[in-house]
């Protein structure tokens, strides 16, 4: 009789994206490469400090990656020290391009762009907290949210078969 292997827990992630930032993709990856690797606590002081105008909207979209993972964690109906988060992937990517023309001498135009960019921000939880989570006892919060929508699911249906029956009878009713 063969034994199973034990299952490791896998460490969650939460991903959140920002698109189309009106800044350029160079001046993003200097305030990126600020926070690589670094915990999610330290790198939201870093943000909070820095002295460059993008470092909001990479706060924002770290933010977004945090509530992101809180809430994978919530649906999973385990606990999750937000303590224990880092940033494991960032990124910026170029965006589309505007296209622009200043006025020049003699009735000319000279073109300029502005430049756009996509920012990624990934937060995930270390392996450790990971088998310290599936240890540790499960929260209700998502269960409770989970049964709560089942629920909502459930008199939806009845409803709906209610209807039928109610136009069932009042058809039956026409015909006599």
């Amino acid at each position: 009789m063969a034994t199973e292997p034990m299952a490791v827990p896998q460490p969650l992630e939460g991903v959140a994206i920002a698109r189309y930032v009106r800044v350029s993709p160079q001046k993003a990856r200097l305030v990126i490469d600020l926070i690589r690797g670094v915990g999610a606590e330290r790198a939201l002081t870093l943000l909070r400090t820095a002295r460059k105008r993008v470092a909001r909207d990479v706060e924002k979209t770290l933010r977004s990656a945090i509530a992101n993972v809180q809430r994978k964690a919530e649906d999973a109906g385990s606990s999750l020290d937000v303590d224990r988060l880092f940033i494991s992937r960032c990124s910026v990517d170029p965006g589309p391009v505007l296209k622009r023309f200043r006025g020049a001498p003699f009735g000319r135009a000279h073109g300029y762009v502005r430049r756009t960019s996509h920012i990624l921000v990934a937060v995930a939880e270390h392996a450790g907290s990971a088998v310290e989570r599936t240890q540790a006892p499960t929260t209700t919060r998502g269960k409770m949210r989970r049964a709560l929508e089942t629920a909502r699911q459930q008199q939806k249906v009845q409803a709906r078969k209610k209807e039928k029956i109610e136009k069932k009878l009042k058809k039956r009713g026409k015909k006599k």
